[in-house]
């Protein structure tokens, strides 16, 4: 009989500062603003005769290398279909509703999401985190759940392989 466990990382190190806005409909939008996201990430795996799953510094590292990337950017939903997005010389114009905010090209990080919330974070973190895991450890994973939080008592979950998950 094989046994599982699950695995949950939320080192202090897992987060990420970013900015951003939420659009609520073709003409209105939050302003421009920023949050400190933390990060949790649960494994359900398989716990062999040996007694470990797995090295959890590799799962670590998959995660974080996604917190690094969003680490001080400000966030842009290109699938929005409110937004525009214009590449020029360096820079990224942001057009909505008559408005355009223009920002260096290096403090933006566009995410192939239709918004910026933290449904869609968690959405976007649980879909890398599975691309990036090593495929030897991929048999072992039962299940991943990702958790996003932009501040105290708000946060939004995504889980993969679990039986009331969308895969």
């Amino acid at each position: 009989m094989m046994r599982s466990v699950e695995v949950d990382l939320s080192k202090e190190r897992m987060k990420f500062s970013a900015g951003h806005f939420t659009v609520f409909s073709a003409s209105e939008r939050e302003n421009l603003h920023g949050h400190n996201f933390t990060v949790g990430a649960v494994f359900t795996t398989a716990v062999p005769e040996e007694g470990l799953a797995c090295d959890y510094a590799v799962l670590k590292k998959h995660v974080q290398a996604i917190c690094d990337r969003l680490d001080e950017k400000v966030l842009i939903a290109n699938k929005c279909p409110h937004i525009e997005i214009v590449h020029e010389g360096g820079q990224v114009r942001i057009r909505f509703a008559g408005e355009e905010m223009i920002l260096p090209a290096r403090d933006v990080e566009e995410l192939p999401i239709s918004n910026v919330t933290i449904e869609e974070l968690s959405m976007l973190f649980l879909g890398e985190l599975m691309e990036s895991l090593p495929r030897e450890l991929r048999p072992l994973i039962q299940s991943v759940s990702v958790r996003i939080s932009s501040g105290a008592g708000q946060g939004a979950t995504s889980k993969w392989g679990c039986a009331n998950a969308a895969r």
